[in-house]
């Protein structure tokens, strides 16, 4: 329901009450403090779970959170309307006066017991540095409405407490469906099929060219397989054996050969990162020597994820250099507090490790040989490397994205390259195969099929106890996070980069394990509803995956095509005259700007793409890149006298100058 909320300080202003909205009970203190994560109901009695240190205040039928820094909400609001459009206008009249023009509007499938859902995004400017979207749900007899009105820096730092209010929003008496307690079914023929065909509507409704599977069941590979092509235009079909792109789920491997040092003891969990590497540097010098092995892999050390760095200056650039920009880094919450995910952190794990197993090499070789000895080689997974060479020569899925209008495309591949110097946080290529090798040795708990000890079951589980929760239903460990939704344990992470986008997923108590790799955006969507299409072919559960994976879908599309309207493609001439040639940032390098015909072309140095120019209701205008794969970086024209580009992502703002 409340998915993928996108990088958004305006004053509360609440309106009278409508008549037509529910009346509240006015029990209890009107603002509490919330001193740990609270269950709580709306004005008419629908579940939620309010987050520690946040706010939460009734006005009616609003139920109103605030987040700690004072400039974000989320407000439930309970109302009785004709339809949903009228239950949104009560829903804004009992919160605050609407201030930004409507967007977009998405229809939204039943589930988790509400109807009749539709989901609002509003147009924000650019400098506001906010998000606002909204929602309505029925259930019995009444609306809830649902509004989130949230800078950018807090959505991003809150996202596990924003997703821990909405993923348990349930109306009033309903229980969500449950596995526990119910017997896997054989994945036999005929429910394969039913998975099969699940991968090929959604790569129907996503125009991703190839989708390979693999799964596995009582140590049984039942699957292996592809489907679809590697190419757009070509027939050769992906298979079992196509290289892919895993990204992050290179952590996974990262953090086994973690796993493996402690089991020889060559450290342990708790050992301090700079006793390993006494250059490792991140934030100030207290933040320092409190990173213990474990805080590098555990997205729970309150660094944020600031991906900007590396994704616009990699050309050159070492491990060395990639730990150099750790240490410029500074966390934003305190350790265990928060969920953030830090691509760099994780990085400087897997480079500690090459360096404990061979400390007189450079840091990437040293990471890429024990990598090689002690994973890749005793685990069988002949074709994983870490090599794009090596990929890019043989069986390998090419990288696509839909173009600026919606039309399946090649991706800008060249982006992907970013990974490599910090590779052991997603640069890895690998196929079904080998990943299923991976997850049967997770299922085996450290055995290999010849019965032979791989390693030692306790490190090896380690990695999947909870550091820090996201939401109620998902717990982040080092490298793997385990999801209970339904009420049964998958363990599992997923990987994304420009045109690839797999997950791998494993539930222990049953032991079936499946690995799913694509090689399109959006394949995330593919991917995200994979775990609950397997999950209902095991348990008979109901059938929810097939038509979420249809809406989300349409939902992307829609999306695309209302950005798009705001767009002027190729930029205005007008706009794009008052650029300056060249820019520079001492972060992220230089911009060059060109216009090649009636284009306008912004080369970053590694990477390059054609921009669209876009007025912003505030008057500013933005230039945003659209070439299939990196569309969607936004560079905002200074409102100084000098001419200035900024880029920003959720919690970090980059001022690129005229040079």
């Amino acid at each position: 329901m409340f998915k993928r909320i996108g990088p958004i300080i305006i004053g509360m202003a609440f309106s009278t009450v409508p008549l037509n909205c529910i009346a509240q009970n006015t029990d209890g203190p009107p603002r509490e403090l919330l001193v740990a994560d609270s269950p709580k109901t709306t004005a008419h009695g629908n579940a939620f779970v309010a987050p520690e240190g946040w706010t939460l205040s009734v006005r009616g039928p609003a139920t109103i959170l605030e987040a700690p820094e004072g400039d974000s909400w989320i407000a439930l609001i309970d109302v009785k309307a004709k339809n949903g459009d009228e239950a949104l206008a009560a829903g804004w009249a009992s919160y605050k006066v609407i201030e930004w023009p409507l967007k977009l509007v998405n229809d939204l499938p039943d589930d988790d017991g509400w109807s009749k859902q539709r989901q609002y995004e509003y147009q924000t400017s650019p400098n506001e540095r906010r998000s606002v979207l909204a929602g309505v749900m029925f259930a019995g007899d009444v609306w809830t409405v649902w509004i989130y009105d949230m800078s950018h820096a807090v959505g991003e730092k809150r996202g596990s407490q924003v997703e821990l209010v909405f993923d348990r929003l349930l109306p009033k008496g309903y229980s969500r469906e449950t596995f526990t307690g119910k017997k896997a079914n054989r994945l036999d023929k005929a429910r394969i099929a039913m998975l099969a065909k699940f991968v090929e509507d959604g790569q129907t409704a996503t125009g991703v060219p190839g989708v390979s599977v693999g799964i596995i069941q009582d140590g049984k590979v039942v699957f292996a397989g592809g489907f679809g092509v590697r190419e757009l235009g070509k027939p050769t079909k992906v298979d079992a054996d196509t290289l892919y792109m895993i990204a992050s789920n290179t952590k996974g491997l990262t953090t086994l050969l973690l796993a493996k040092l402690v089991d020889q003891g060559k450290l342990n969990w708790q050992t301090a990162a700079t006793s390993l590497l006494p250059t490792f540097k991140v934030g100030d010098a207290d933040t320092t020597s409190r990173v213990l092995v474990e805080h590098l892999i555990c997205a729970c050390t309150g660094m944020p994820r600031q991906d900007m760095e590396w994704l616009f200056q990699y050309s050159g650039v070492t491990p060395d250099g990639a730990l150099a920009t750790l240490a410029t880094m500074q966390p934003t919450s305190d350790f265990g507090d928060l969920f953030q995910y830090s691509n760099l952190l994780a990085g400087a794990a897997g480079f500690i490790a090459g360096h404990v197993m061979f400390p007189t090499l450079e840091l990437g070789a040293a990471y890429d040989k024990a990598m090689q000895r002690a994973v890749f080689d005793p685990l069988g997974m002949n074709a994983t490397t870490f090599d794009y060479g090596r990929a890019l020569a043989g069986n390998h899925a090419d990288a696509h994205a839909p173009d600026i209008d919606g039309n399946p495309a090649r991706a800008v591949f060249d982006l992907n390259y970013s990974a490599i110097p910090v590779r052991p946080a997603g640069a890895a290529w690998s196929n079904v195969n080998d990943m299923l090798k991976y997850v049967a040795m997770e299922l085996a708990e450290g055995a290999l099929p010849n019965e032979e000890r791989y390693i030692g079951k306790e490190p090896l589980l380690e990695r999947r106890e909870s550091k820090v929760p996201i939401g109620n239903d998902y717990a982040y460990g080092m490298g793997l996070g385990v999801d209970t939704t339904y009420d049964v344990s998958v363990v599992h992470h997923g990987g994304d980069l420009i045109g690839y986008h797999s997950d791998m997923m494993w539930l222990p108590d049953y032991n079936v394990g499946a690995v799913i790799l694509t090689n399109g955006d959006p394949g995330w969507l593919i991917r995200d509803r994979f775990m609950r299409k397997l999950l209902e072919v095991l348990f008979d559960g109901v059938p929810e995956a097939d038509v979420a994976l249809a809406a989300d879908s349409k939902q992307f599309f829609d999306q695309m095509a209302a950005d798009r309207k705001l767009l002027a493609v190729p930029a205005n001439s007008g706009d794009a005259g008052k650029l300056a040639a060249h820019y520079s940032n001492h972060a992220l390098g230089e911009i060059a700007v060109s216009h090649p015909g009636a284009e306008t072309v912004f080369d970053f140095g590694e990477w390059k793409s054609e921009v669209a120019s876009r007025n912003n209701p505030d008057g500013t205008v933005s230039f945003i890149t659209i070439d299939p794969g990196v569309n969607g970086f936004e560079f905002v024209v200074g409102s100084d006298t000098e001419r200035t580009l900024v880029l920003r992502d959720a919690q970090h703002e980059y001022v690129f100058d005229e040079m």
